[in-house]
């Protein structure tokens, strides 16, 4: 069940498996390259799961400190990806059954673009603003697994093993929030394709 995205970019390009070889022989910089490969991927969702910086942060250094002192129970008869997104998500929920809610922060931290240079350009910013808040604002069991597929690429059936679900289940889920979406932000793309609609550059409605 490997992914594409599990070859790092750059020096090597090891695959997961062969970096976790790598690591239990004692090298490590195979968990360093891990750690490179998975830091962002892995912030980006906690962030947008509990809108808290530094929440996702101590998440995203536990995770890692749990696959460093539990790297014997790596199962190879699955994905990397599977089990360290596992990994976070038990510890993401830890923390939310603590929380009697979720706290909004600055959605436009989580965007780092740059200033638009045409009425379009800012037409789809404001539309990537509009999306990150919508996709926050989801229902818990939706947003997890809607990320999860859309955002961070994992198959189904990863998404299925990471979260504990039954693949139907996380096929429902997938399907619930993108109709929850699409209602959203629909008047939304269809009034920034009216402003748009005679530049060089389309905006596509869902």
């Amino acid at each position: 069940m490997e992914q594409s995205q599990n070859r790092p970019q750059g020096q090597n390009r090891l695959s997961d498996k062969e970096l976790m070889e790598r690591f239990l022989r004692g090298e490590v910089e195979g968990f360093n390259l891990l750690v490179r490969n998975y830091k962002v991927k892995l912030f980006n969702l906690l962030y947008r799961l509990l809108g808290n910086r530094e929440e996702a942060e101590d998440i995203l250094q536990e995770t890692f400190l749990r696959v460093y002192r539990e790297r014997e129970s790596y199962d190879f008869n699955y994905s990397f990806s599977t089990w360290i997104y596992t990994i976070a998500l038990n510890l993401f929920k830890n923390v939310y059954k603590k929380r009697k809610r979720v706290r909004f922060t600055g959605i436009d931290a989580l965007l780092n673009r740059p200033d638009p240079n045409s009425e379009n350009l800012g037409n789809k910013n404001r539309l990537n603003t509009i999306l990150e808040r919508e996709m926050f604002s989801l229902p818990l069991k939706y947003k997890s697994v809607f990320l999860l597929r859309e955002v961070d690429q994992l198959s189904y059936e990863e998404v299925a093993l990471a979260l504990n679900l039954p693949l139907g289940t996380v096929k429902s889920r997938v399907n619930r929030a993108r109709r929850i979406l699409q209602k959203r932000l629909r008047p939304m793309m269809e009034e920034c394709y009216e402003l748009s609609k005679n530049s060089p550059l389309s905006i596509p409605i869902l």
